[in-house]
């Protein structure tokens, strides 16, 4: 059965409408001491599709910023991002003609002419586009995942000493960091709300996502460039490119990230062309060096049981972490009642709030670990063998081509029946 293509409803990462930027910069404007001299700090956007305008449009919610550049690999990506930035932020959006770059290679001059650059390409673009900016030795906020495979994780790595070096402020975007109600119900858990923890399970398990036809004429390095979800040496996976957020979580409630995983998946209702090679689910267990496991799930399919959250079993009871409640064995419940205020902006606040005071602020490395663990549940479920992190980081697998340009042949490709070939538990080989 092949499943039809599919059209997501806006998130909170997309774009943010006119309606909510002047309350949201209002409410910023207090928060920031302003640097000596200049005080416009000059925003480069590197990606223009929807998650990288909402970023750039939260980025310019904080007072004393201006975007001056944007690239993105196709044009009418970046005039789209352009008219609606233009449109909510007005005279922060200085953009000529001369600072717009489109193709593979723009992202060079884009970041030279900023202080601040947002990184939101898709993710097999991230290692080389961070690496860029921190050699020219600007500020970064990159999305998640930071990599597809493990050599993208590795150089992604070196670019943060790099940046630690420098002192250059990184933010990811996992903004469950900057969410109140996660940060209280972690700390309690931290701090033995529920005793030692064992056992985690987390999901993310929907619909799925859009699907751009095929167009005669169209290359096909164009055209995994238009579907790059589904290929994964663009996308990961969605494994990676959204349970990301679940497993970086249990990463952060048991202090640290797996040693080895094991798992099952593959594709058995979005089997169609238009469907590239990845997989609509994945089941891993994760192992953690202390003993804790982490039993996660994450699925594309649609008429199914949808959740996305994480929970945590401890010796001395039970937490839905991303429902903020503890309930402690024979004790009161407990359960946050605060208002959070909207992540994706405070990860903002808090980025240029470090930019400005100089303080030490760089999520580069855990970001990096938490994709990895990612792409250790997606080498586990590929192949159907115990994959240990270490074999797994150190894999010389690169699913990249050789060079970018739109004449690149990218290393998957269809068959002569359409379809392209997909991983084969038993028989495919990930490290």
């Amino acid at each position: 059965m092949n499943q039809s293509p599919i059209i997501t409803p806006v998130t909170r990462r997309n774009f943010i409408t006119t309606a909510g930027v002047a309350t949201v910069g209002a409410l910023a404007a207090s928060r920031f001491a302003y640097a000596q001299g200049n005080d416009t700090l000059k925003i480069a956007l590197v990606g223009a599709g929807g998650r990288g305008s909402g970023a750039a449009n939260q980025a310019l919610n904080v007072p004393g910023t201006k975007l001056v550049a944007i690239a993105d690999a196709f044009k009418d990506r970046l005039e789209g991002a352009l008219a609606n930035l233009k449109s909510a932020q007005g005279d922060k959006v200085d953009v000529p003609a001369a600072h717009q770059f489109t193709g593979l290679d723009g992202y060079k001059q884009a970041i030279a002419l900023a202080d601040v650059v947002i990184l939101a390409t898709p993710p097999g673009f991230r290692p080389i586009h961070f690496e860029e900016a921190v050699r020219q030795g600007k500020h970064v906020f990159a999305e998640k995942p930071v990599a597809t495979d493990a050599p993208g994780v590795r150089k992604f790595l070196a670019a943060a000493e790099e940046a630690k070096k420098k002192n250059l402020k990184v933010g990811i975007g996992l903004q469950r960091h900057h969410q109140g109600g996660y940060l209280e119900t972690i700390k309690r858990l931290h701090d033995g709300a529920i005793g030692d923890i064992h056992t985690m399970r987390t999901y993310w398990n929907d619909a799925g996502v859009w699907v751009n036809p095929r167009k005669e004429g169209q290359t096909e390095m164009d055209y995994q460039m238009r579907n790059w979800y589904y290929f994964v040496w663009l996308g990961g996976d969605h494994i990676v490119e959204q349970h990301i957020h679940n497993l970086d979580v249990a990463n952060w409630v048991l202090k640290g990230y797996p040693v080895k995983a094991r798992g099952m998946g593959g594709r058995q209702v979005r089997t169609g062309k238009e469907f590239g090679e990845i997989y609509d689910h994945h089941a891993v267990e994760f192992f953690y060096e202390n003993g804790a496991t982490n039993f996660s799930q994450c699925r594309h399919i649609r008429g199914c049981w949808s959740n996305v959250s994480e929970h945590a079993v401890g010796s001395k009871g039970i937490c839905d972490v991303s429902g903020y409640s503890i309930k402690p064995k024979g004790g009161e419940g407990w359960r946050y009642k605060g208002k959070d205020k909207d992540p994706y902006q405070v990860e903002h606040d808090n980025l240029f709030a470090a930019i400005r005071n100089n303080q030490p602020y760089n999520e580069a490395f855990n970001g990096a670990k938490s994709t990895m663990t990612a792409i250790l549940g997606r080498l586990a479920t590929y192949s159907g063998v115990e994959v240990s992190w270490e074999d797994a980081l150190n894999s010389n697998v690169d699913l990249h081509p050789d060079s970018y340009s739109w004449d690149t042949t990218p290393k998957t490709l269809a068959g002569p029946d359409g379809f392209y070939p997909v991983a084969i538990p038993g028989k495919t080989k990930v490290v």
